[in-house]
C-alpha cells in the first residue's frame, strides 16, 4: 500500500472554509478504484493546520491519483488557500489498510 500524509498550512481566512475548498476533490479521491482511505484532521493546537492521511492499494492506483482530473481541479482550488508549501510523506508499506491496535480495547460496559 501507499500511505501518505500531508500537512497543509492554510491561510486564515481560509481556514474555516477549507473542507468545503477540498469536499470535491476528497469525494472524488474516495471514489477512486485503487483509494483505500483519504481522511483529513484539523490541529487541535493550530486551526490553520490540517493534516490529510490518505492510502492507496499500490503505485499503480497512486499513479492514477495524481493523473485524474479531479487531482488536478483540487491542486488548483487548494493552492490559493494555503499558506505555505505543504509538507508531504509519501512511503510504501506492507498491508492493505489499518489493522487493530494490540496495546487498547475498549472496556466493557
Amino acid at each position: 500500500m501507499i500511505f501518505i500524509a500531508v500537512r497543509f498550512d492554510v491561510r486564515p481566512e481560509f481556514s474555516d472554509e477549507w473542507l468545503a475548498i477540498v469536499d470535491d476533490f476528497t469525494q472524488a479521491t474516495r471514489n477512486e478504484p485503487g483509494n483505500l482511505f483519504y481522511d483529513w484532521s484539523r490541529s487541535v493546537d493550530d486551526p490553520n493546520k490540517y493534516t490529510l492521511l490518505e492510502a492507496f492499494a499500490d503505485a499503480e492506483a497512486g499513479a492514477a491519483h495524481v493523473a485524474s482530473d479531479h487531482f488536478k481541479a483540487g491542486m488548483e482550488a487548494m493552492a490559493g488557500a494555503i499558506a505555505t508549501t505543504p509538507e508531504i510523506i509519501h512511503v510504501e508499506v506492507p498491508g492493505q489498510g489499518w489493522s487493530a491496535m494490540a496495546e487498547l480495547s475498549p472496556r466493557g460496559a
